[in-house]
């Protein structure tokens, strides 16, 4: 079978994706947020702010495996335990790279709204403008607490563009620097780690270089286009 795929060129391993952005607004919204990386309000804070839900605690079964060779591999067996799982709001300063973060068990409205108070107390007397994407627990731009809250400022990222988030970039940072192939005994075992990240992540904080470049591209409809990148 391999000699067939070999011999047409067909590699399994060789796989192309996309997302493609079709929000309407995706121009403006675009502008918008890159407008507040390259030249923030004056006396403003400015925070990438996203979930990462469902963080599992997993206990791994540790230890070596006698190969026939007589080598000892050393690693992970392939099943574990699920102690349960919780979801990290954060948020990032984009101009001093601090990382804030909370514990949840869920991603409801009423979540995000307390991390935003524990933000606005963190701010005290500063306009804030919050970089987040489009989901559903996030529209409160209109409501009750908006209202009470005017100096809060909501930059919402084009649909498909999560990319624009800076926020991403420390997520994958927790994920290779304290999760990927740890063993958690349980949920509060978790949440430690992911508390001791940040601690350590705030020690020495550094933002994010962003930059702007003009790149030509064929859009979907065949017309040029300058995308942010």
């Amino acid at each position: 079978m391999w000699s067939i795929l070999r011999r047409l060129g067909i590699s399994l391993k060789r796989r192309r994706s996309w997302c493609v952005c079709t929000d309407p607004q995706r121009t403006q919204k675009s502008a918008d947020i890159v407008g507040l990386y390259l030249a923030p309000p004056e006396n403003a804070v400015v925070l990438s702010f996203d979930e990462t839900p469902c963080i599992q605690a997993l206990e791994r079964e540790e230890g070596w495996l006698k190969m026939p060779d007589g080598r000892a591999l050393i690693g992970f067996a392939h099943e574990y335990n699920r102690h349960g799982t919780s979801t990290l709001f954060a948020g990032l300063n984009v101009a001093t790279g601090r990382l804030t973060g909370g514990r949840f068990k869920r991603k409801r409205c009423e979540d995000f709204l307390k991390f935003m108070n524990q933000v606005v107390a963190q701010h005290p007397g500063k306009e804030l403008h919050v970089i987040l994407d489009n989901l559903s627990t996030h529209e409160v731009e209109k409501g009750a607490w908006a209202k009470a809250h005017p100096e809060v400022h909501f930059h919402f990222t084009p649909t498909h563009a999560s990319w624009l988030n800076q926020v991403e970039v420390s997520f994958g940072i927790l994920t290779v620097k304290a999760l990927r192939g740890m063993s958690f005994w349980s949920v509060k075992e978790l949440i430690s780690q992911i508390d001791a990240f940040i601690a350590a992540y705030n020690q020495e904080p550094a933002p994010f270089e962003w930059t702007r470049i003009k790149v030509n591209a064929k859009t979907s409809t065949g017309k040029n286009a300058n995308l942010f990148k």
